[in-house]
């Protein structure tokens, strides 16, 4: 469950400061790519963490998400990969945490070439439940999922973007940095003919907007950074259980068969394809 933000002190002029000075520095020595995955505590963001660490014996990953010491899969990780593999704690509904995280990055890093916001909230016991009608919607539910799903990745994407523009492609075969923020089929507008889902459509919906509206700055700035958002499908995880009754066996993805396919496109994107909103099979899906 999500739990009330926790407020830190790390507004202070000095840290703000310091902050600044750090982002000015060039790329660090590492010979890999640097990643960072955000929300990378279970499925689908930790199957990143450990495909990308994986799939490349140089990749150094940075792995963030609100309560690190409770996810044992992120723990098992960082005992097999312990001199890749960097975990942060990162609370979404905290700025100062975000920030925090960004500066901890420089310091170690130096740099990032790839950032993936893997959160999403759909439904939590006893607190929200996806709204079949419109009866059902709720201001706190909407507060909560914009608050997760679109408000708390752009603010990442705003803290890390200063590493990205120094990381560029540098150490991994592309030719610039990529922002990857997961989105969801029925966040599209265009393709939206059934309704309900007040809260989670719209929350997903506002994420695309913001990334598209982050693209355009990159390119008009020519900052060497792709930013581009991604459908995983339905996939066997704990955010889509309690609504699979209905999904077609072979419509639901396990977690390593979607990854697998997201990386693919991250490691194939090209600068033309910043903007872009693309499913799971490489397809782009309309606004």
């Amino acid at each position: 469950m999500l739990l009330p933000p926790t407020h830190m002190a790390l507004h202070s002029p000095r840290l703000l400061s310091l902050t600044r000075r750090a982002f000015s520095s060039s790329p660090s020595s590492f010979q890999g790519g640097v990643s960072m995955v955000q929300g990378a505590s279970r499925g689908i963001g930790l199957e990143f963490v450990k495909q990308i660490l994986e799939y490349d014996d140089k990749e150094h990953v940075i792995a963030t998400c609100r309560n690190p010491s409770a996810s044992t899969g992120l723990i098992h990780l960082k005992d097999k990969f312990a001199d890749r593999l960097k975990i942060l704690s990162l609370d979404l509904t905290v700025e100062t945490s975000i920030e925090a995280s960004a500066l901890s990055i420089k310091e170690t890093y130096g740099r990032l070439n790839l950032l993936i916001n893997a959160s999403g909230i759909l439904s939590i016991p006893e607190v929200m439940h996806p709204e079949t009608t419109l009866n059902k919607v709720e201001k706190s539910s909407l507060m909560l999922a914009y608050e997760v799903n679109a408000v708390g990745p752009i603010l990442v994407i705003k803290h890390m973007w200063p590493l990205l523009k120094v990381g560029g492609g540098h150490g991994t075969g592309r030719s610039a940095a990529v922002v990857a923020s997961l989105s969801a089929r029925v966040a599209s507008i265009g393709d939206n003919r059934l309704g309900g889902w007040h809260s989670y459509r719209s929350s997903k919906a506002s994420l695309n907007q913001l990334s598209k509206t982050a693209s355009l700055e990159f390119a008009r700035r020519k900052d060497p950074v792709v930013c581009i958002l991604l459908h995983p499908g339905t996939v066997d995880t704990d955010l889509s259980k309690p609504f699979q009754r209905n999904v077609p066996p072979d419509k639901l993805f396990t977690k390593e068969f979607s990854v697998q396919k997201l990386l693919s496109i991250i490691n194939n994107v090209k600068i033309h394809d910043n903007g872009k909103f693309f499913a799971w099979d490489g397809q782009e899906i309309p606004w």
